[in-house]
């Protein structure tokens, strides 16, 4: 299985962290972002992974290569200019399309979250249920939700601070949700996205949900999850590292 990691963002919210490094390389308890990020992936048997990364590219290059790769294979996705999700995802192809034919999954998740959220259950999910995309989404407050129905499909997004809500499918009951930043997908996503250049995945995921292709919530209530995108997070989930809340 592989895993694509999204570091390629400015990360201006983590400023002054960011002030002379990427978001990637920002430290929590002693380790960078994107060392809790694989260590995460290849705790759940993810060797093959490729990294998006353009603020400070080559920092983050070197750095994984002074590490041995962390153990895994690993190749980037250069950007000359910031591509967004889907722009990011979409150029990665060629590495997470699987050529065999088979409909392996692969993983696409943010390196400014971390989480206990259980991978492999959540790929069975994905697999049972036949998505095109599983999203790992949880209850909580959040500016952006997005919308599913009762059979947990997305079926649209809603903005707090704009009072705006986008509807794709109808449904006659909808749960609003926050998403996590960690995503299945099935390879079969790749023609689907007619989208070109710098996109974000979301609205990408909204149109084909529109289509009927399954785009599924995955409830991860159930386990402890931190956005890592401003110092007064990071600084909390040092302290939910100390506590063992979190590895």
């Amino acid at each position: 299985m592989k895993a694509m990691v999204l570091a390629a963002g400015l990360g201006t919210r983590l400023r002054p962290l960011t002030n002379d490094r990427p978001k990637a390389l920002v430290e929590v308890g002693g380790r960078t972002l994107l060392e809790i990020t694989l260590a995460r992936l290849r705790e759940f048997g993810i060797q093959d992974v490729i990294i998006n990364v353009h603020h400070y590219a080559d920092m983050v290059m070197a750095s994984v290569k002074a590490a041995g790769n962390f153990g895994m294979h690993i190749e980037f996705s250069r950007e000359e200019i910031l591509l967004d999700t889907g722009g990011g995802l979409k150029q990665a192809a060629w590495f997470l399309a699987n050529n065999s034919g088979a409909d392996e999954p692969f993983i696409l998740h943010n390196v400014d979250v971390i989480s206990t959220i259980d991978l492999q259950r959540m790929v069975q999910f994905h697999k049972q249920n036949n998505a095109l995309a599983t999203l790992a989404v949880h209850d909580r407050k959040t500016s952006r939700y997005l919308l599913f129905d009762e059979h947990a499909q997305l079926c649209g997004r809603r903005f707090v601070n704009e009072q705006k809500t986008e509807l794709v499918r109808p449904a006659q009951h909808m749960a609003e949700l926050a998403f996590t930043g960690i995503h299945v997908i099935s390879p079969r996503i790749f023609p689907l996205l007619t989208e070109e250049g710098v996109f974000s995945i979301v609205p990408a995921y909204l149109r084909l949900a529109s289509l009927s292709e399954r785009v599924l919530a995955f409830r991860a209530d159930e386990y402890y999850w931190r956005d890592l995108g401003n110092p007064e997070n990071i600084r909390q989930a040092e302290q939910d590292i100390k506590a063992k809340l979190v590895g």
